[in-house]
């Protein structure tokens, strides 16, 4: 069994695309529009099959978020070296992304940094 993929509603559905087309060497499929509902979806592909889906639709709802909170935590990225964790983490500061934490190793042996990403979602880098 595997997980097919993951969902992120957001709002602006295009800037999220953008964001892991550019940083995450993604692939978007041409995205899917009900206009019955007003939702609209891409499928973003990466390297190993894995699969992210970006949900926008005009009836959900902001809620207040805190880095510290029960359920969705982060999506983490797995790009092969420290050094493409050290040089992403620093594209992504430069741009203007907030970085959280790292690059650093953890307690328990990563080595990885957190992102806060598009739209606040956070993402792990790590080897």
């Amino acid at each position: 069994m595997k997980i097919e993929h993951v969902a992120i509603d957001v709002q602006d559905l295009e800037k999220a695309r953008a964001f892991f087309l550019r940083y995450f060497d993604g692939a978007s499929n041409e995205g899917y529009h009900n206009p019955k509902t007003g939702l609209r979806t891409y499928f973003i592909s990466f390297q190993g099959g894995t699969r992210l889906e970006l949900m926008a639709r005009p009836d959900v709802k902001d809620r207040p978020r805190s880095l510290l909170e029960r359920g969705y935590a982060h999506l983490a990225f797995s790009l092969g070296s420290r050094e493409a964790v050290d040089s992403l983490t620093r594209r992504l500061r430069e741009d203007g992304y907030r970085v959280i934490s790292g690059p650093r190793t953890t307690g328990d042996g990563y080595y990885e940094s957190c992102v806060e990403g598009v739209e606040g979602n956070l993402i792990e880098l790590t080897v």
